[in-house]
């Protein structure tokens, strides 16, 4: 494994100490100069599915030499779509959108990989073309997505499950967004299989009831993450290829009797493609924002995966420390943490108190508040 990093091997730089997360790593082709990476994270501002202006600002401010950010959920087609004022990349107009953006990180000596995704039932028929029915691996509904209060935040449409002769037409547009990304400047991009989304609704054996050759066993229900994988990294090069997964996430109603066995033969079937990274959400990261205590792992996924491993899930300054200087992970991934602290790895490298997030703003639609205001340490002091 490239770049094991002890924690007593903390070297001085200009008087200060230099902690494993912000120790450099060689990412394939790309020179990383720290390991805190920017997760990807839906900010709910691409008006009309378009990548607006403001992002230019929200994601330069999260830039850094040598920094590796990963870009919101990006739809692959029309049909992906599963909530409000989500970016595409399947249109001329978005990838010409993009470009600025991807400019702007480029411009502060960033490296910008974009997620892309479908959302497959995670959808209702206002989202989709002509108001169809959302497309996934099975015709089980979800549940309404209900606050603590009893408020109703999402109502879901059911899905029509997906023939067999049409996996090879969502496959292809999962390849076509990988080549537009490339179009439109990113380094690279992240194929999202986490969170209950399209990719995990084949999966899940708690979602995917299918009795094709996508469904049943483990194997067949891999079977079409895989060959988005292969297709994607045929198309762009499996050097700039990625894949998030969250093998113990219920995300979406997607949950697995059986998560350790399935992450571990993802993990093992990617080193096949020879894909840049495996990016994997924590144990403990059940539900959405929510941690919880886990006797699972994911050290046995990232022993057994050949490229670089990225760990994700409420990670704070000192647990992603420990998790470089053990090995247990190569790189970190902030989400809400690094939403609020656009400065955060100057922030971890001082162990400077943070700003507090908002969480009433994650989704809102607003291009500043809670999006490009979040003050830098030298704003604070």
């Amino acid at each position: 494994m490239e770049g094991r990093v002890a924690q007593d091997e903390n070297t001085c730089t200009n008087g200060v100490s230099t902690i494993p997360l912000l120790t450099p790593y060689k990412m394939s082709n790309f020179n990383l100069s720290h390991r805190i990476v920017l997760a990807p994270m839906a900010r709910n501002r691409s008006y009309g599915n378009v990548p607006q202006p403001h992002a230019i600002l929200y994601y330069s401010q999260r830039s850094s030499k040598g920094g590796l950010l990963i870009a919101e959920s990006t739809g692959v087609s029309d049909t992906a779509q599963g909530c409000l004022e989500t970016p595409g990349i399947w249109t001329k107009e978005q990838v010409e959108d993009w470009k600025p953006i991807v400019d702007a990180v480029h411009a502060k000596g960033g490296i910008f990989f974009c997620q892309i995704w479908h959302g497959g039932r995670a959808s209702n028929t206002s989202f989709q073309p002509n108001g169809q029915a959302p497309i996934s691996s099975t015709d089980k509904p979800l549940k309404p997505l209900v606050e603590a209060n009893g408020e109703v935040i999402q109502e879901f449409s059911p899905p029509r499950r997906l023939r067999t002769d049409e996996i090879p037409k969502i496959i292809n547009d999962f390849r076509l967004a990988a080549m537009k990304a490339i179009e439109a400047g990113f380094d690279g991009v992240e194929i999202h299989g986490a969170h209950g989304f399209l990719i995990d609704q084949f999966l899940k054996d708690q979602v995917n009831d299918r009795t094709d050759q996508y469904g049943g066993s483990l194997e067949n229900r891999c079977r079409f993450a895989l060959e988005i994988v292969e297709a994607v990294a045929n198309e762009i090069g499996a050097d700039k290829v990625g894949v998030r997964l969250s093998p113990f996430a219920a995300y979406n109603e997607a949950g697995d009797s059986n998560p350790n066995a399935l992450g571990l033969y993802m993990a093992e079937a990617l080193n096949k493609y020879g894909i840049v990274y495996c990016h994997m959400v924590e144990p403990r990261m059940k539900t959405v924002g929510e941690k919880v205590e886990s006797p699972d792992c994911l050290l046995p996924m990232r022993k057994a995966f050949k490229g670089t491993f990225i760990a994700a899930g409420g990670y704070g300054r000192e647990d992603g420390n420990k998790a470089v200087a053990e090995n247990h992970a190569d790189l970190v991934a902030y989400g809400r943490l690094f939403l609020a602290n656009p400065d955060l790895p100057r922030r971890f490298e001082l162990n400077a108190p943070l700003n507090k997030y908002n969480r009433e703003t994650f989704y809102s639609q607003d291009p500043v508040v809670g999006y490009t205001d979040y003050p830098f340490l030298e704003s604070t002091a």
